[in-house]
């Protein structure tokens, strides 16, 4: 029996859309294009904060800031789900700082794929993942050598 994947319509819920996020951000850490998927996350976190359906709770200290220096991160929740996002200027005004993340604190466990998770998030924002090699780029030829005295 051949699983067949259904076209994704409509995110029915703030939920489903929460764990979605969640998938998206828990395999960003050993995916091979790790940018996209972030992006979708982020992309995904901002429209959802725009409609009411996520909300900014305040800065945290980042777990591995840059540089060694100290950084922050934004703490947002939606559903039973809390995500991190870069900071904008804004938020370090509008937001009260937290202090460190409590490592007590975690999200519930969730068992969506990743591809099913990125049709849900692509269809909410609208995104697309861009091809990784352009159609009219030429395949990678190793050079020749040619033994010395000889030409080609």
């Amino acid at each position: 029996m051949s699983k067949k994947s259904e076209p994704f319509t409509e995110p029915s819920s703030e939920e489903t859309l929460a764990k979605a996020i969640f998938t998206v951000n828990r395999h960003a850490k050993t995916a091979t294009n790790p940018k996209y998927l972030y992006a979708l996350k982020k992309c995904a976190l901002l429209k959802m904060i725009k409609e009411g359906k996520a909300e900014k709770k305040g800065l945290h200290f980042s777990r591995n800031p840059k540089n060694s220096r100290q950084q922050s991160d934004v703490l947002v929740s939606c559903g039973e789900y809390t995500f991190h996002m870069p900071p904008c200027k804004e938020d370090f005004t509008l937001l009260p700082h937290l202090g460190r993340l409590s490592e007590q604190i975690r999200n519930p466990r969730c068992s969506m794929g990743l591809s099913r998770a990125k049709n849900i998030l692509e269809a909410y924002t609208g995104m697309k993942e861009k091809q990784s090699k352009p159609p009219g780029q030429k395949k990678y030829t190793k050079p020749i050598f040619k033994p010395l005295g000889q030409s080609y």
